[in-house]
């Protein structure tokens, strides 16, 4: 019986992948690094002290991995103050899932973005917990993020369900023993082998309802 259900940010509340590339691609370039369709999926569900580590250790960019995470946090606030990517549904998604359970939220984003993400959405007081893979020893695929959102939510990780759109989040919520809904990113999608993995496989956030856990 499900207890609770985690949301992924990125991809699946704001279309922001798109952003971060943008954000990323232009900071390392500038900064002479390398940044290419490699180094971009590489770092698709790092946590930032692993995508800041890359960006020095293997993309070339000669800053140090906290003044890197520092730059790029503060150019992706910027973009999100001039507009907030919202997927369109996701908040009336959010709140209809709400209505039935506790929510949490499992995210790859640094703390000061997913905190100015909900307050921007007016979501914040519909989350029981929400997690920022900084906050957790590993980022995605790993499991650490979600497991950890589970404990703060009350909840056994096989009592809760995730809702995921990218290949390193469906396998952290899975690696957690959660019931995984996938809504695939149309720009990122997720690799078969994710796919097969997942429960739910939904064409866009619209469709989430609570009846899917």
């Amino acid at each position: 019986m499900t207890e609770a259900v985690i949301f992924d940010l990125d991809g699946v509340l704001i279309a922001s992948e798109e952003v971060w590339d943008e954000v990323r691609a232009a900071y390392v370039r500038e900064r002479g690094g390398r940044y290419d369709e490699i180094v971009q999926r590489a770092m698709m569900g790092m946590s930032s002290l692993e995508w800041s580590r890359y960006l020095h250790e293997h993309a070339g960019v000669p800053d140090e991995p906290e003044a890197i995470n520092a730059e790029v946090v503060r150019r992706m606030l910027e973009r999100y103050r001039e507009e907030l990517p919202l997927i369109p549904g996701a908040v009336e998604a959010v709140r209809r899932v709400a209505k039935r359970f506790r929510i949490g939220l499992a995210s790859s984003s640094n703390r000061e973005l997913i905190d100015a993400v909900l307050e921007a959405a007016g979501l914040v007081g519909l989350f029981a917990a929400t997690v920022s893979s900084e906050e957790v020893a590993h980022g995605k695929p790993a499991p650490d993020v979600y497991l950890e959102a589970a404990r703060r939510l009350g909840a056994a990780p096989e009592r809760c369900g995730a809702v995921e759109d990218s290949h390193g989040g469906i396998r952290s919520a899975k690696a957690a023993g959660m019931f995984v809904v996938v809504i695939p990113n149309p720009a990122y999608p997720p690799d078969e082998e994710a796919l097969e993995a997942a429960d739910v496989v939904l064409r866009s956030i619209e469709e989430l309802t609570p009846d899917l856990f």
